[in-house]
């Protein structure tokens, strides 16, 4: 469902002052609720323990069709976001398809950055990534499994500023989002999620097997360096 307005998805905005305390939803995973026992996680030396949420949601319909804001989005295992163009092949990109371009993340802090250190304004809705996050540091998320709301994502590598971007907005994002324009990842468990929607690493010994082993059949690999 589209948000009435995108302003709602703001800093300040209830959805990020009021974080949701837990998750729940996940079925066959034992013990992902909550966030406690987060620091001490195998296999996740180099990230410790953060707490973070889910800022803003948006999709779009097709390749450079406005992104639209949503209050709540379905995510579909091995595919992507329902209703978005990576999900049905019609994005900009989409002709070299890729496992790890069915869910996008980007910190809200990068927004900040943008604005504070180079006077560029970039809102949610414009920067073209899925997820909009607050207290996730996304760039350290490679190789690691998250959950938000309903769902596990895995994350593929990171994201890679374009000049299709700077040269959709009219506007100079290429060099000041170098290193820091995101992540790229995989849907591992499908659900529901919405804005607000706490964020936290999750162990694989947490997942179900055959989940953890469907999705380490395809490795990491390098990003390119820039499109």
């Amino acid at each position: 469902m589209a948000a009435g307005s995108d302003a709602s998805q703001g800093e300040g905005s209830s959805s990020e002052r009021q974080a949701r305390p837990g998750f729940s939803g996940i079925s066959g995973i034992s013990g992902i609720s909550g966030m406690s026992g987060m620091s001490g996680v195998s296999g996740m030396s180099g990230v410790g323990s953060f707490t973070g949420f889910l800022s803003a949601i948006h999709i779009a319909p097709g390749a450079s069709a406005p992104m639209v804001t949503l209050d709540e989005a379905e995510l579909v295992a091995g595919v992507g976001l329902v209703g978005d163009r990576y999900a049905t092949r019609t994005g900009t990109y989409s002709k070299r398809h890729h496992i790890d371009r069915q869910v996008t993340l980007i910190e809200g802090e990068t927004l900040d950055a943008l604005a504070r250190d180079h006077g560029i304004d970039l809102a949610p809705e414009e920067h073209r990534r899925n997820l909009t996050t607050r207290g996730v540091p996304v760039a350290h998320l490679v190789g690691k499994y998250l959950q938000v709301g309903e769902c596990v994502l895995f994350g593929g590598r990171l994201n890679v500023p374009c000049r299709y971007l700077q040269d959709l907005l009219g506007r100079q994002v290429f060099r000041p989002l170098i290193h820091r324009s995101g992540l790229n990842g995989r849907v591992v468990v499908g659900g529901k999620i919405t804005p607000g929607d706490l964020i936290r690493l999750v162990d694989p010994d947490e997942l179900p097997p055959g989940v953890v082993a469907a999705n380490e059949q395809h490795p990491l690999e390098r990003p390119p360096e820039a499109w």
